[in-house]
């Protein structure tokens, strides 16, 4: 089968689109042909070698965490998932991607694929959708009649967020710079603000962070959280402010693979409460070009990589 693979950390340059042997599931796995992948930014900065701390990996390595495609074959001991199922799924930051024409992954992780989008599309839900749902429920606790800041808005994890924020009942403060605050109006939000740390009417309950800033930014956000709330920060590359004076917490987010949650979010989805935002398709061949067109300038919305012989409906 073709994948795309990396044999060392390093720029764009070092992914590779070549033959390699077909997985054979184990047990509690199964064999997913691929419709799509997509890009997340941890992955570029996996490919160059930044997160091997936290994220260790196994060289060659296959990018995507991101699944969408359909059950091939089923190894021991799985149960409810037959072959031929639509599925998607988040996988595990250390394992074997989603970049090539069949995946090996643990059954547990997936769910059931949205009807109300095509298949490739749905490649671009699972990790932001994920993490935006971990982030509110999990970590913050939001719930009806919160105040909620989302810095970063405009972004993907961030436009999931205000729409789940909505969802809940909060009252949703977005900051977005002037090219994405369309989509955050478009999301939900109750206020949009232009960058940097907003003035306020009175103190929100969450922030959440979602956007590459400044230690001193990151220090501002906790200021304008509210006795006891909390800041829940994705770039886990900068750790979370907090001010235990106030009993404000500050959490750093690294999302998990979690298929009850990602049954959640397409149930919102073919409900027509959450809505995929611009979606990009983009031929598996061309993953490293898109690798190298996202070091020089951020992407607006999602690009999926589609994989050979991959249906587009």
């Amino acid at each position: 089968m073709k994948a795309v693979r990396f044999h060392e950390y390093g720029t764009p340059g070092v992914l590779r689109y070549e033959d390699v042997d077909q997985p054979v599931p184990g047990i509690g796995e199964v064999r997913i042909r691929v419709a799509a992948t997509s890009f997340n930014p941890v992955e570029g900065n996996i490919r160059a070698g930044v997160m091997r701390g936290p994220i260790p990996i196994r060289l060659p390595h296959t990018p995507g965490i991101d699944i969408a495609g359909t059950v091939d074959a089923l190894g021991e001991d799985v149960t409810g998932f037959d072959v031929g199922d639509r599925v998607i799924g988040a996988l595990p930051l250390t394992s074997t991607g989603a970049a090539a024409e069949y995946v090996i992954a643990p059954a547990r992780i997936l769910a059931a694929a949205p009807t109300s989008v095509p298949l490739v599309d749905a490649a671009g839900l699972p990790l932001v959708g994920l993490t935006a749902w971990q982030a509110l429920f999990d970590h913050a606790k939001l719930t009806t009649g919160r105040r909620v800041l989302i810095n970063g808005a405009g972004g993907v994890v961030g436009g999931y967020a205000v729409q789940l924020a909505k969802n809940a009942g909060a009252y949703v403060i977005a900051t977005t710079g002037p090219r994405t605050s369309e989509q955050a109006k478009t999301a939900g939000a109750d206020e949009i603000h232009g960058p940097g740390i907003p003035e306020l009417s009175e103190p929100v309950d969450v922030v959440l962070n979602v956007a590459p800033i400044a230690p001193e930014q990151m220090a501002a956000l906790a200021g304008v959280i509210r006795d006891g709330g909390v800041l829940v920060n994705t770039t886990v590359w900068m750790p979370a402010a907090s001010d235990e004076a106030r009993g404000v917490r500050g959490i750093n987010l690294f999302f998990r693979p979690d298929a009850h949650q990602l049954t959640q979010l397409v149930t919102l989805l073919d409900a027509g409460r959450l809505h995929l935002g611009a979606t990009r398709r983009v031929p598996l061949a061309a993953l490293a070009q898109v690798h190298a067109e996202v070091a020089t300038a951020p992407i607006n919305g999602k690009v999926v990589f589609v994989a050979p012989g991959a249906t587009l409906d």
